[in-house]
Protein backbone atom coordinates (compact mmCIF):
# COMPACT_ATOMS: atom_id res chain seq x y z
CA UNK A 1 0.00 0.00 0.00
CA UNK A 2 1.69 3.23 -0.56
CA UNK A 3 -0.13 7.07 0.81
CA UNK A 4 -1.75 7.69 -2.37
CA UNK A 5 -4.06 4.39 -2.15
CA UNK A 6 -5.04 5.09 1.29
CA UNK A 7 -7.48 8.01 0.94
CA UNK A 8 -6.94 10.23 3.98
CA UNK A 9 -7.39 13.04 1.46
CA UNK A 10 -10.69 12.52 -1.06
CA UNK A 11 -12.44 15.43 -2.73
CA UNK A 12 -15.72 15.22 -1.34
CA UNK A 13 -15.19 12.57 1.53
CA UNK A 14 -14.20 12.88 5.08
CA UNK A 15 -11.70 10.50 6.71
CA UNK A 16 -10.75 9.87 10.36
CA UNK A 17 -7.58 9.65 12.06
CA UNK A 18 -6.29 9.33 15.67
CA UNK A 19 -4.05 11.85 17.03
CA UNK A 20 -0.86 9.86 19.51
CA UNK A 21 0.01 9.46 22.23
CA UNK A 22 -3.30 9.71 23.88
CA UNK A 23 -3.43 11.13 27.41
CA UNK A 24 -5.14 12.76 30.30
CA UNK A 25 -4.83 16.65 31.60
CA UNK A 26 -1.98 16.93 33.33
CA UNK A 27 -0.41 13.49 32.61
CA UNK A 28 3.66 13.48 31.87
CA UNK A 29 4.84 10.19 31.80
CA UNK A 30 3.22 7.61 28.73
CA UNK A 31 3.25 4.26 28.31
CA UNK A 32 4.37 3.58 25.02
CA UNK A 33 3.60 -0.20 24.75
CA UNK A 34 -0.28 0.92 25.89
CA UNK A 35 0.20 3.76 22.56
CA UNK A 36 1.37 0.92 20.59
CA UNK A 37 -1.20 -1.19 21.15
CA UNK A 38 -3.71 1.34 21.02
CA UNK A 39 -1.94 1.89 17.05
CA UNK A 40 -2.45 -1.44 16.32
CA UNK A 41 -6.52 -1.27 17.38
CA UNK A 42 -6.83 1.88 15.40
CA UNK A 43 -5.26 -0.01 12.05
CA UNK A 44 -7.43 -2.71 13.10
CA UNK A 45 -10.34 -1.14 13.32
CA UNK A 46 -10.21 0.96 9.97
CA UNK A 47 -8.97 5.17 10.91
CA UNK A 48 -7.21 6.36 8.27
CA UNK A 49 -3.95 7.73 9.81
CA UNK A 50 -1.89 7.77 13.05
CA UNK A 51 -0.60 11.58 14.00
CA UNK A 52 2.53 11.99 15.83
CA UNK A 53 3.50 15.48 17.23
CA UNK A 54 7.18 16.70 17.25
CA UNK A 55 7.72 18.47 20.62
CA UNK A 56 11.53 18.78 20.69
CA UNK A 57 11.65 20.47 24.02
CA UNK A 58 9.46 20.49 27.89
CA UNK A 59 9.42 23.59 29.93
CA UNK A 60 7.39 24.31 32.98
CA UNK A 61 6.10 27.83 31.05
CA UNK A 62 4.64 25.20 27.97
CA UNK A 63 0.80 23.97 28.97
CA UNK A 64 1.93 19.93 27.63
CA UNK A 65 3.36 18.55 29.71
CA UNK A 66 3.66 15.02 28.19
CA UNK A 67 7.25 13.31 27.37
CA UNK A 68 7.07 12.72 23.55
CA UNK A 69 8.88 10.44 21.84
CA UNK A 70 11.42 11.42 19.14
CA UNK A 71 8.49 11.71 16.30
CA UNK A 72 11.08 9.40 14.04
CA UNK A 73 11.82 6.74 16.41
CA UNK A 74 7.88 6.67 17.63
CA UNK A 75 7.02 6.88 13.54
CA UNK A 76 9.38 3.72 12.75
CA UNK A 77 7.86 1.47 15.65
CA UNK A 78 4.54 2.17 14.44
CA UNK A 79 5.31 1.29 10.67
CA UNK A 80 6.71 -1.97 12.30
CA UNK A 81 3.23 -2.12 14.23
CA UNK A 82 0.77 -1.72 11.46
CA UNK A 83 -0.10 -2.55 7.63
CA UNK A 84 -2.94 -0.41 6.52
CA UNK A 85 -3.03 2.96 8.08
CA UNK A 86 -1.06 6.22 7.12
CA UNK A 87 1.19 7.65 9.58
CA UNK A 88 1.69 10.93 9.55
CA UNK A 89 3.75 13.53 11.58
CA UNK A 90 1.53 16.57 13.00
CA UNK A 91 3.95 18.55 12.03
CA UNK A 92 7.99 18.19 11.77
CA UNK A 93 9.60 21.22 13.16
CA UNK A 94 11.22 22.08 10.36
CA UNK A 95 12.39 25.42 11.31
CA UNK A 96 14.71 24.02 13.77
CA UNK A 97 15.81 20.77 11.94
CA UNK A 98 18.12 20.05 8.98
CA UNK A 99 15.76 19.13 5.59
CA UNK A 100 18.26 16.81 4.88
CA UNK A 101 17.91 15.37 7.83
CA UNK A 102 13.88 15.45 7.67
CA UNK A 103 14.39 13.83 4.40
CA UNK A 104 16.65 10.88 5.55
CA UNK A 105 13.73 10.57 8.37
CA UNK A 106 11.03 10.60 5.65
CA UNK A 107 12.41 8.47 3.86
CA UNK A 108 13.25 5.99 6.41
CA UNK A 109 9.74 5.51 7.87
CA UNK A 110 8.23 5.72 4.42
CA UNK A 111 10.18 2.57 3.22
CA UNK A 112 9.59 0.85 6.90
CA UNK A 113 5.45 1.92 6.29
CA UNK A 114 5.82 0.86 2.42
CA UNK A 115 4.61 3.81 1.53
CA UNK A 116 2.30 5.24 4.03
CA UNK A 117 4.04 8.10 4.93
CA UNK A 118 2.77 12.00 4.37
CA UNK A 119 5.33 14.22 5.65
CA UNK A 120 3.42 17.07 7.83
CA UNK A 121 5.50 20.15 8.55
CA UNK A 122 5.64 23.38 10.85
CA UNK A 123 7.41 25.79 11.63
CA UNK A 124 7.05 25.92 15.70
CA UNK A 125 5.72 28.55 17.70
CA UNK A 126 8.05 29.07 20.61
CA UNK A 127 10.96 31.67 20.77
CA UNK A 128 12.38 30.42 23.63
CA UNK A 129 12.93 27.04 22.11
CA UNK A 130 14.85 29.01 19.02
CA UNK A 131 16.51 30.81 21.34
CA UNK A 132 17.43 26.84 22.05
CA UNK A 133 18.25 25.98 19.08
CA UNK A 134 20.32 29.22 17.66
CA UNK A 135 17.79 30.16 15.34
CA UNK A 136 16.27 33.37 15.09
CA UNK A 137 12.45 33.14 15.55
CA UNK A 138 12.34 36.57 13.88
CA UNK A 139 13.64 34.36 10.69
CA UNK A 140 11.13 31.54 10.88
CA UNK A 141 9.22 32.49 7.76
CA UNK A 142 12.23 32.71 5.05
CA UNK A 143 13.89 29.19 6.81
CA UNK A 144 10.65 27.68 6.64
CA UNK A 145 10.89 28.35 2.60
CA UNK A 146 13.84 27.63 2.28
CA UNK A 147 13.89 24.11 4.46
CA UNK A 148 11.12 23.40 2.33
CA UNK A 149 12.70 23.90 -1.03
CA UNK A 150 15.90 21.28 0.07
CA UNK A 151 13.20 18.85 1.56
CA UNK A 152 10.80 19.13 -1.29
CA UNK A 153 13.62 18.21 -4.21
CA UNK A 154 14.86 15.22 -1.99
CA UNK A 155 11.70 13.66 -1.16
CA UNK A 156 10.44 13.93 -4.78
CA UNK A 157 10.80 11.71 -7.54
CA UNK A 158 13.01 12.38 -8.79
CA UNK A 159 14.96 12.70 -6.03
CA UNK A 160 18.03 15.93 -6.07
CA UNK A 161 19.88 16.70 -3.39
CA UNK A 162 20.46 20.26 -2.65
CA UNK A 163 23.61 20.97 -0.58
CA UNK A 164 24.40 24.22 1.98
CA UNK A 165 27.56 24.66 -0.12
CA UNK A 166 29.02 23.37 -2.92
CA UNK A 167 33.28 23.21 -2.53
CA UNK A 168 34.76 22.59 -5.39
CA UNK A 169 35.55 18.64 -5.95
CA UNK A 170 32.24 18.04 -3.86
CA UNK A 171 30.88 14.97 -5.22
CA UNK A 172 26.97 14.87 -6.43
CA UNK A 173 25.05 13.57 -3.66
CA UNK A 174 21.97 11.58 -2.94
CA UNK A 175 19.60 9.86 -0.93
CA UNK A 176 19.23 6.23 -0.52
CA UNK A 177 16.89 4.01 -0.39
CA UNK A 178 15.72 5.29 -3.56
CA UNK A 179 11.77 6.11 -3.50
CA UNK A 180 9.32 4.93 -6.46
CA UNK A 181 6.62 7.44 -5.71
CA UNK A 182 7.41 11.42 -4.10
CA UNK A 183 6.32 11.81 -0.46
CA UNK A 184 3.41 13.79 0.26
CA UNK A 185 4.13 17.20 2.34
CA UNK A 186 1.40 18.76 3.72
CA UNK A 187 1.33 22.40 5.75
CA UNK A 188 0.30 21.95 9.18
CA UNK A 189 -0.57 25.16 9.99
CA UNK A 190 0.48 28.48 8.14
CA UNK A 191 4.21 28.44 9.04
CA UNK A 192 4.05 32.19 8.56
CA UNK A 193 3.14 31.90 5.17
CA UNK A 194 0.14 32.91 3.00
CA UNK A 195 -2.70 30.65 1.81
CA UNK A 196 -1.77 31.15 -1.33
CA UNK A 197 1.99 29.68 -1.02
CA UNK A 198 0.74 27.05 0.79
CA UNK A 199 -1.70 26.07 -1.94
CA UNK A 200 1.00 26.03 -4.30
CA UNK A 201 3.30 24.04 -2.44
CA UNK A 202 1.42 21.60 -0.44
CA UNK A 203 -1.07 18.87 -0.95
CA UNK A 204 -3.21 20.20 1.53
CA UNK A 205 -3.62 22.66 4.71
CA UNK A 206 -3.71 21.32 8.58
CA UNK A 207 -5.57 23.45 11.18
CA UNK A 208 -7.10 23.24 14.54
CA UNK A 209 -10.44 23.28 15.10
CA UNK A 210 -12.52 26.39 15.61
CA UNK A 211 -15.72 27.05 16.55
CA UNK A 212 -18.26 25.80 12.89
CA UNK A 213 -18.53 29.85 11.48
CA UNK A 214 -14.81 30.73 11.88
CA UNK A 215 -13.60 27.38 10.68
CA UNK A 216 -16.82 28.03 7.50
CA UNK A 217 -15.09 31.37 7.45
CA UNK A 218 -11.29 29.38 7.01
CA UNK A 219 -12.43 26.90 4.35
CA UNK A 220 -13.51 29.99 2.10
CA UNK A 221 -10.43 31.57 2.68
CA UNK A 222 -8.33 28.32 1.97
CA UNK A 223 -10.47 27.53 -1.38
CA UNK A 224 -10.36 31.24 -2.64
CA UNK A 225 -6.88 30.46 -2.39
CA UNK A 226 -6.25 27.27 -4.20
CA UNK A 227 -8.42 28.81 -6.91
CA UNK A 228 -5.98 31.50 -7.12
CA UNK A 229 -2.61 29.89 -6.67
CA UNK A 230 -3.58 25.68 -8.56
CA UNK A 231 -7.05 26.63 -9.84
CA UNK A 232 -8.78 23.28 -10.76
CA UNK A 233 -6.26 21.30 -8.65
CA UNK A 234 -7.49 19.21 -5.62
CA UNK A 235 -6.22 20.77 -2.30
CA UNK A 236 -6.81 19.51 0.98
CA UNK A 237 -8.37 20.41 4.11
CA UNK A 238 -7.88 18.65 7.44
CA UNK A 239 -8.95 19.90 11.17
CA UNK A 240 -7.08 18.77 14.37
CA UNK A 241 -10.05 17.96 16.95
CA UNK A 242 -10.09 17.24 20.78
CA UNK A 243 -13.20 14.85 21.55
CA UNK A 244 -14.18 13.93 25.46
CA UNK A 245 -16.75 11.31 23.98
CA UNK A 246 -19.20 10.79 26.38
CA UNK A 247 -20.64 7.29 27.60
CA UNK A 248 -24.04 8.51 26.32
CA UNK A 249 -24.29 8.28 22.84
CA UNK A 250 -27.40 10.74 23.26
CA UNK A 251 -25.51 13.62 25.07
CA UNK A 252 -25.72 16.91 22.79
CA UNK A 253 -22.28 18.24 21.99
CA UNK A 254 -20.62 21.32 24.22
CA UNK A 255 -17.85 23.09 23.10
CA UNK A 256 -14.31 22.71 25.35
CA UNK A 257 -11.06 23.60 24.01
CA UNK A 258 -10.34 22.76 20.58
CA UNK A 259 -13.31 20.39 20.48
CA UNK A 260 -16.06 19.31 21.63
CA UNK A 261 -17.61 16.85 24.80
CA UNK A 262 -20.02 15.05 22.86
CA UNK A 263 -22.08 11.42 22.70
CA UNK A 264 -21.37 9.27 19.27
CA UNK A 265 -24.62 10.62 18.00
CA UNK A 266 -23.66 14.38 18.43
CA UNK A 267 -20.09 13.49 17.21
CA UNK A 268 -21.80 12.00 13.68
CA UNK A 269 -23.53 14.89 13.24
CA UNK A 270 -20.74 17.39 13.67
CA UNK A 271 -18.79 15.10 11.31
CA UNK A 272 -21.08 14.89 8.53
CA UNK A 273 -21.71 18.99 8.98
CA UNK A 274 -17.89 19.36 8.63
CA UNK A 275 -17.61 16.78 5.65
CA UNK A 276 -20.40 19.24 3.93
CA UNK A 277 -18.50 22.60 4.57
CA UNK A 278 -15.63 21.56 3.02
CA UNK A 279 -13.34 19.17 5.55
CA UNK A 280 -11.87 16.40 3.93
CA UNK A 281 -10.26 14.57 7.29
CA UNK A 282 -10.33 15.05 10.87
CA UNK A 283 -7.88 13.26 13.39
CA UNK A 284 -9.07 13.50 17.16
CA UNK A 285 -7.21 13.94 19.81
CA UNK A 286 -8.88 11.79 22.39
CA UNK A 287 -9.14 12.86 25.94
CA UNK A 288 -9.06 10.08 28.37
CA UNK A 289 -9.79 11.86 31.46
CA UNK A 290 -13.50 9.98 31.84
CA UNK A 291 -12.95 6.56 29.63
CA UNK A 292 -10.59 4.59 28.33
CA UNK A 293 -8.93 5.55 25.29
CA UNK A 294 -9.52 1.83 23.81
CA UNK A 295 -13.27 1.83 24.77
CA UNK A 296 -13.18 5.41 22.95
CA UNK A 297 -11.39 4.04 19.82
CA UNK A 298 -13.76 1.17 19.77
CA UNK A 299 -17.25 2.70 20.16
CA UNK A 300 -15.98 5.60 17.00
CA UNK A 301 -14.70 2.53 14.77
CA UNK A 302 -18.33 0.74 15.21
CA UNK A 303 -20.82 3.47 15.54
CA UNK A 304 -19.05 6.47 13.56
CA UNK A 305 -16.93 5.61 11.20
CA UNK A 306 -18.97 3.40 8.84
CA UNK A 307 -20.99 6.27 7.83
CA UNK A 308 -17.42 8.20 6.42
CA UNK A 309 -15.59 4.92 5.58
CA UNK A 310 -17.30 2.97 3.12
Amino acid sequence: MTASDNTVFEEGKLSIGITLPITHEHQSIVDFSEQIALARLADQLGYRALWVRDVPLNSIDYPDPVGHLDPWVLLGALASNTERIALISGAIVLTLRHPLHVAKGAISVNTLSHGRFILGIGSGDRPPEYAAFGRNPDERRDLYRQHWETLAATVNVPSRVIPDSTPEGAPEFYLLPRQNLSIPLLAVGSGGQSVDWIARHSLGWMTYHREPQAQRGRYGMWRAAVERAASGAFRAFGVAMRLDLSDDADEPATDIPLGYRTGRHALASLLHDMRERGTHHVTLNISSERRPARDIIEEVAAYVLPEFHR
